[in-house]
């Protein structure tokens, strides 16, 4: 097997630009080769016409870097489900959701997740290993492609830790941004936040959506639902997001999936409220989405109400986020590692 590592698809217009030019063909065919590689999304050398017969023909099992459609789902809503089958043969999920103004792909940054989180299907499914940077944006391309329209919208909410993944994730969104000309204030990075990592992120000085998956209003609470928040404080945590606002002069994002008789009384509302007070940041609610092993309830429509004008009362701004595709198992928190497909 070809190392990942030689695949065209991830390199820059420079980088393909000498590649061609170490094939033997003019400077030119490195432009033609990045726009069939972002903007037609081509899957392989041979289905790119306007190269010469005889250099398609010798270089027709290059590894360009593209993954293959194991199985498409699509709910109601046209919200789209993927399990895509990589070149070692495991599969991820990514999940695209239209709407008549955007199209937004939910993209995974690993194979499975190690964190763990007992109300999230990928945390229940294992987890293998971390994505290369070009297997993040093949995601988008393969939703754009799918869709036949332009991506506008990319969320690093699907399966796995995008801070576990730095580097790549890094170069994912240069990517994304560069070269397939997605603005970076319309792509979010969503952790359930890393010691070292959120400052890390922060001197970047990207210009993404950052989102914190917060889902409880104190420490006992968080440990319970989030393993690894044992060993980062939400004391220390909250003051990690708040040197991230000040190095990037953009707000935060946290995020708290409501658990019926868990997280949603009113008191953890006003805790949540006492804690985010004089915060750059916006609350986003999202009312639990069922799934296999666990045994959490979504709380009704009035509780999830009563919970946001509390908030609201305590002037913190928030907002609901109902998810897309549940009847696909493709909302937040259903996305599920498996090698046995």
């Amino acid at each position: 097997m070809i190392s990942t590592e030689e695949t065209l698809l991830g390199k820059s217009l420079e980088e393909l630009t000498y590649w061609a030019q170490q094939q033997g063909q003019p400077a030119y065919r490195g432009k033609q080769l990045h726009q069939w590689l972002y903007q037609k999304g081509a899957r392989s050398l041979e289905e790119i016409h306007i190269f010469p017969k005889t250099w398609r023909e010798k270089l027709k099992n290059y590894p360009v870097g593209r993954s293959k459609i194991k199985y498409r789902t699509i709910s109601q809503d046209n919200t789209r489900k993927y399990l895509l089958s990589l070149d070692d043969g495991l599969i991820i999920e990514v999940v695209g959701i239209p709407t008549t103004k955007r199209l937004t792909v939910c993209v995974s940054s690993q194979v499975g997740c190690p964190m763990a989180c007992n109300f999230c299907a990928t945390g229940k499914g294992g987890y293998d290993r971390n994505l290369k940077a070009h297997e993040i944006v093949d995601q988008v391309l393969t939703v754009q492609k799918d869709f036949q329209r332009r991506v506008s919208h990319v969320v690093f909410m699907g399966m796995g830790e995008p801070l576990l993944n730095f580097e790549a994730v890094i170069s994912a969104i240069k990517i994304l941004n560069q070269d397939m000309q997605i603005s970076q204030r319309s792509l979010t990075i969503s952790t359930v936040g890393l010691p070292q990592k959120i400052i890390k992120l922060a001197n970047q000085h990207l210009q993404v959506t950052f989102a914190i998956s917060l889902h409880a209003s104190n420490q006992a609470l968080r440990e319970k639902l989030i393993p690894s928040a044992s060993s980062y404080p939400i004391k220390q945590l909250l003051e990690d997001c708040r040197k991230y606002v000040e190095i990037t002069r953009r707000r935060i994002t946290f995020e708290y999936i409501l658990l019926e008789g868990v997280n949603n009384f009113s008191y953890h509302a006003i805790e949540l409220a006492n804690k985010l007070r004089g915060f750059q940041s916006h609350v986003n609610l999202i009312p639990y989405n069922p799934i296999e092993g666990a045994n959490y309830q979504r709380p009704s429509q009035d509780k999830t109400q009563t919970f946001v004008n509390i908030l609201k009362q305590q002037k913190i701004a928030v907002s609901i986020r109902y998810s897309r595709g549940l009847e696909a198992n493709a909302a937040c928190g259903q996305l599920r590692y498996s090698d046995s497909f």
